[in-house]
Order: C-alpha cells, then structure tokens, then sequence
C-alpha cells in the first residue's frame, strides 16, 4: 500500500480508500466491522462516509453508516486512522435531514459537524466534504448547465468563514469538496486565498474508465490548485467488473437497488465499452476489477481511489489491486477503447 500528500494539508493517505456507503442497508454491523478490520490489516488508513448514507437515502436508515464506523472506530487508535465525511446540500427532497432546509451555511455545518461526531464517537473530523454544491450544478449523471435551474445559494465565502470557525473549534482538519467543477474548485481556491481562509484539499468526483472527464479541465485545475482527486465509482457502479457481461444484473445488486443513482450507466455505449474493457482484462489474465482499479490509481492526479464493497471477498480483491501494474501496452489498449466510446457514462 502506498501512502499520498493530499493536498496542502499533512494527511498522508492510503492510496485505497474504505467507502461505506452500503453500512446499514446492504451491510449488517457485523459486516461493516469485519471490512473495516481487513482494510486496515491491509494497510489502509483513509475511510470515508457521508451524514446522508447508507443509499439510498431515507429517514429510518439516515446516519446509520457514521454510526456503525463509530463503534468501530472507539475501539481503534484514532490517530492512526484519516476519516472523512460529508454535509448533504441542498436540492435534494431530503425533509427528514434538519427539516428539509439544507443549504451549506452556517446553522446547518454547525449542526451537521455535532450529529456527525456523535454518531462517529471521535472528537475530530479529518476531512469533512461538501456532498455536493451549494449551488446549481448539473450532478450525478447530468451534463448540461441550465441557467434556469440557478437558485439563491450561500456565498462561497460565507461558506467557508464558517469551516474557519470549526477548524478553529478543533471539530474537523481540512476541507474538502465533491462532485464540483472546474470553476467551483478554481473560485473555492481564490476566494480562499484572497480571504485568508482554509483552502479546500481534495475534491470526490466519480472517476473510472467509463467516465474520464476529469482528464481534462478538472485536471488542469488539480495540476495548478494542488487539489487532489479522490474517485469514487471506479468500478462504474459495479459494471467494470464484468459480472453484468454475460446476462441481467441479480436484484441484490447496487444497478438496481439503487437505480436513480446508476442512471448515468444506463446511457448508450456503456455496455460496449465494458465488454471491450473485460476483453483487455482477460487477455491479459487480470481480474476485469482489479484492471479498472489499477487504471484509476495509475492516474497522477488521484490522491486515492475509494472503494465500495458488499462481500469480504470483493474487497480483498478490490485492495489487491494495488498489485497490479498498468504497463504503456496495457493503457494503450484501454485508450484505444476510450477513443471508440469516449466516456459513455459521464
């Protein structure tokens, strides 16, 4: 396991990150515990959830992942462990979460940063991310910006005046963000510089082979702003590893449990393109996982890449991905690939 700077802060990261959006839904505690336990037998120091988890999300089930790594992490050296979580924002229908009115600003950080450390039983929060913008953004699938969507937001200053406070408080480390753009990241930076205020350290975006967009401006704007990609959905919301290749997903399965969230792997060219990624992984003898993983972590400007897993056996050979090495031939072939259906499922 190899271990990154993110960022400008003094977290050095495992390059596997555990995700745990699954605690509480598809996994019992027991089963949390006993990933949560092999991942960091494996070297693994970085774990990530969110307030809003385990998906989908509901009312009953709201904060039951925080609180399943919290009776976990009560019983582990806290100092050797990064954990990161996140505030939902606002424009999703989520009226069980502090009323409905969820905008980044300062009453609901506050609020979000107390429930999060009661139900993660930990005095501090490494990394604590902005789910999604404050603002209007097209996300989760969506491609086009519509100025009609634009709604009133908290100003991004505001926004962070108030994680200054709880920085200051000692209740969180760092800022990060998540599924943002360009401009947001580059105006979160100036805003930041100009102000005196934290700059944010990593930014959560889904990256896999069937979804590069970050190779472009969003890597440029890493390059230059020294804020790292954490990627999630590396495996293309579990289509990369070529279990759908040869019939229908089962009904246990995240495709179709959780569909309003796979919607973006639903879209023309998506089935192609993963048939033509599992041929290179078996031409090569390579689990198709393990291939699509090792792409993702071979990227420079991926701090860590988080995976998700429902059985131990996923994740064991999740994290040995770290073994595989994506030689010039290889990624010659994967590109070949991108170029035919470039990035299917944005």
């Amino acid at each position: 396991m190899k271990y990154k700077q993110l960022g400008e802060s003094d977290l050095k990261v495992s390059e596997i990150c555990l995700g745990t959006m699954t605690y509480g839904h598809q996994n019992t505690i027991e089963e949390a515990h006993q990933q949560l336990d092999y991942a960091v037998s494996q070297g693994v120091n970085f774990i990530d959830a969110a307030e809003m988890y385990p998906v989908p999300p509901r009312g009953e089930t709201q904060g039951t992942t925080e609180a399943y790594i919290g009776e976990w992490l009560q019983k582990q050296q806290r100092e050797n462990l990064i954990v990161a979580t996140k505030i939902a924002g606002p424009g999703r229908p989520f009226k069980w979460l502090r009323g409905g009115n969820i905008k980044i600003d300062r009453d609901n950080i506050k609020q979000a940063v107390d429930d999060s450390l009661q139900r993660l039983k930990t005095d501090y929060i490494d990394l604590y991310q902005i789910h999604w913008p404050d603002r209007y953004v097209p996300t989760f699938g969506q491609t086009a910006y519509n100025p009609e969507f634009e709604r009133e937001t908290v100003p991004i200053s505001e926004q962070l005046e108030v994680f200054a406070d709880v920085i200051k408080a000692g209740k969180i480390r760092y800022v990060g963000l998540s599924n943002e753009t360009p401009w947001g990241v580059s105006e979160f930076v100036r805003v930041a510089q100009q102000l005196g205020l934290p700059k944010v350290v990593s930014i959560q975006n889904a990256y896999n082979l069937l979804n590069r967009i970050f190779d472009s401006a969003l890597a440029e704007v890493s390059r230059h702003t020294n804020v790292g990609l954490l990627a999630y959905s590396p495996l293309g919301f579990g289509l990369l590893s070529g279990k759908y290749v040869q019939g229908r997903p089962k009904e246990d399965t995240r495709i179709t449990l959780f569909s309003s969230f796979g919607q973006r792997y639903l879209k023309p060219n998506v089935n192609d393109a993963v048939a033509a990624y599992v041929e290179i992984a078996r031409k090569y003898n390579l689990k198709p996982a393990q291939l699509a993983l090792a792409f993702v972590e071979s990227r420079w400007f991926v701090s860590s890449t988080i995976i998700g897993a429902t059985t131990l056996e996923q994740l064991q050979e999740n994290i040995d991905s770290v073994n595989v090495i994506i030689d010039p031939e290889i990624l010659a072939e994967l590109d070949a690939v991108h170029t035919r259906y470039p990035n299917p499922a944005p």
